[in-house]
């Protein structure tokens, strides 16, 4: 694989937000990409957008979840590409019924798997491919999991602060190897995953939230750094965030 960079990116759950933006971002600083999501038709606009600029990218649609998944993508990507230097899991999942009073255990298993086992998941799977050239992992978090956020609910709460742990433990155990992660904790985010809120902002809220193009900057950013300087943890939030 001959890029600007030589840098091959794997994002996870690329199909729209933050991952999309940080997938179109990568592309455009020289890197192949890998765009997973279940959404296959919105990868493949991923794909096309890249393409026409210019870009190399390719698509690996699938659910997360499914245990077989990320061993099975993180080695196509790896013989596809040639290789993963770096992994952007931006992947996530809330419900409105969140509280202890209205909540679901089911849903809650929901959560829990998409937000953290699933990262565990292909964190586990890309690690080999990581290891080759020293490689850089960006788990995109939340704020409730740098500062408790009472409206975030249970399962996603709780999700997003064990990424913290994982984040620590891939920075103490993988370091010899050259790989550094980054937990990534956005305040609001202006993207469809308001949807999911038990109250849904409407535009003058959503107007001064972060973007899904300030949270890829900030991942480029982590990224970007020289290799002998790791980020363990970044926080970015907007003026207003409460």
């Amino acid at each position: 694989m001959s890029t600007e960079q030589g840098r091959i990116a794997w994002v996870v759950g690329a199909s729209s937000g933050m991952g999309r933006a940080a997938a179109l971002a990568a592309a455009r600083e020289g890197r192949a990409v890998a765009v997973s999501a279940r959404r296959a038709d919105r990868l493949d606009a991923v794909v096309a957008e890249i393409t026409a600029a210019g870009g190399v990218a390719r698509a690996y649609p699938g659910d997360a979840t499914e245990t077989d998944w990320a061993q099975r993508t993180a080695q196509a990507v790896a013989q596809d590409l040639g290789g993963i230097d770096e992994l952007v899991l931006a992947a996530g999942l809330n419900t409105p019924q969140r509280a202890w009073a209205d909540q679901s255990i089911a849903e809650l298993e929901d959560v829990v798997s998409v937000n953290l086992v699933a990262a565990v998941r292909a964190i586990d799977a890309a690690l080999p491919a990581l290891r080759v050239r020293g490689g850089t992992v960006v788990v995109v978090s939340s704020y409730s999991a740098w500062t408790f956020s009472p409206g975030a609910g249970v399962a996603y709460s709780a999700s997003k602060t064990a990424l913290g742990s994982i984040c620590r433990t891939l920075n103490a155990q993988e370091a010899q190897h050259g790989i550094r992660a980054t937990h990534l904790c956005p305040g609001d985010v202006d993207t469809d995953f308001l949807s999911r809120r038990p109250v849904v902002p409407d535009a003058e809220a959503r107007a001064v939230m972060l973007t899904a193009d300030d949270v890829a900057r900030s991942i480029l950013h982590v990224l970007d750094a020289p290799p002998h300087v790791r980020i363990d943890e970044l926080v970015i939030s907007p003026l207003a965030q409460r």
